[in-house]
């Protein structure tokens, strides 16, 4: 996450939105639709959104098999699927041209995704 903040302006309503907009503008991390760039913006959308949630899923796992609430199976089948998932990722990011960087969307005041 970026460490520039505002954290006080008095200016003008201009003065601030300005201040944001240098905040904010980061070209890289924007998710850009038009019509002739819809293909790969739909593809960074839907990869972001399948990285975050197989993040969330590993972190999820991770916690069962600290916990050993899964067998010695579940945990190799889990760990196996997510191997498997991770290199799919690899292949359609490399397909649609994209990197890690380019999947951690910028969320605006709240920062990036990931």
């Amino acid at each position: 996450m970026s460490e520039n903040k505002i954290l006080f302006n008095s200016g003008s309503f201009e003065e601030i939105s300005e201040e944001m907009e240098k905040l904010t503008n980061n070209e890289k991390s924007k998710l850009e639709l038009g019509p002739n760039n819809a293909e790969s913006g739909l593809a960074k959308l839907v990869l972001t959104l399948v990285d975050l949630i197989r993040k969330l899923v590993e972190k999820q796992a991770m916690r069962r098999v600290d916990g050993g609430s899964l067998n010695d199976d579940e945990i190799e089948r889990m760990g196996e699927t997510l191997m498997k998932l991770e290199m799919k990722m690899e292949e359609l990011k490399k397909h649609f041209n994209l990197t890690d960087e380019d999947l951690n969307i910028n969320l605006g005041p709240l920062g990036n995704l990931m």
